[in-house]
């Protein structure tokens, strides 16, 4: 094996790694990226080496951004007096791709699970609990995964928010916009049956 080819197969198996990507997609992703090495792959590779040496965590928030704190906690006009839970940046970005929500965010970094061995300190929940607190948070709307886990979690904050003066809430399940009965799971059904409402 030539070095050029090593060099590509270490590529490859790296690629390989990133969520969504097994080795047949690496594949074709580095052999696009060769073929458009001056259009495509020297940019990203400038730009992933700068987001490599800039990216950080919120160390309020949990969110990633080029600062201590990210542009979100530091926006006043996000200070309503919300904070929207999350297990991971990703459903955090998903949240502003709706852009419904004004408030600010907490990233949990996971949720709790007896099988795995993640407790609340290994969470960011105790911090949570502090920034409701300091922050005069009124409301707190947990925004976590339909999972037996997402909900375990929820439940638990919910339970450690109790007489705190602060109102819990979670978002609505049910049928998603344009969705067909016919193509639901039984629990999605059965959530949007609970949470049916008044025409």
């Amino acid at each position: 094996m030539t070095d050029a080819t090593r060099d590509i197969e270490a590529l490859i198996d790296l690629m390989a790694r990133l969520p969504g990507l097994g080795p047949r997609s690496a594949r074709r992703a580095v052999l696009h990226l060769i073929k458009k090495r001056g259009q495509l792959m020297a940019p990203l590779a400038r730009a992933m080496a700068e987001v490599a040496t800039t990216a950080r965590e919120c160390a309020n928030c949990g969110n990633f951004g080029i600062a201590d704190i990210c542009d979100i906690c530091r926006d006043p006009r996000r200070a309503t007096g919300e904070i929207c839970v999350v297990e991971d940046v990703a459903d955090l970005w998903a949240m502003e791709r709706g852009h419904a929500f004004k408030g600010r965010y907490h990233v949990l970094g996971g949720t709790l699970s007896a099988l795995d061995a993640i407790g609340p300190d290994e969470l960011r929940i105790p911090h949570l609990l502090s920034r409701v607190k300091s922050e005069g948070i009124s409301e707190v709307i947990l925004a976590l995964n339909a999972t037996v886990d997402g909900q375990t979690t929820a439940h638990y904050i919910a339970d450690r928010l109790d007489g705190a003066g602060v109102t819990v809430t979670s978002l609505a399940q049910g049928v998603p916009i344009g969705g067909e009965l016919d193509y639901l799971d039984d629990g999605t059904i059965s959530a949007a049956l609970r949470a049916r409402r008044s025409v």
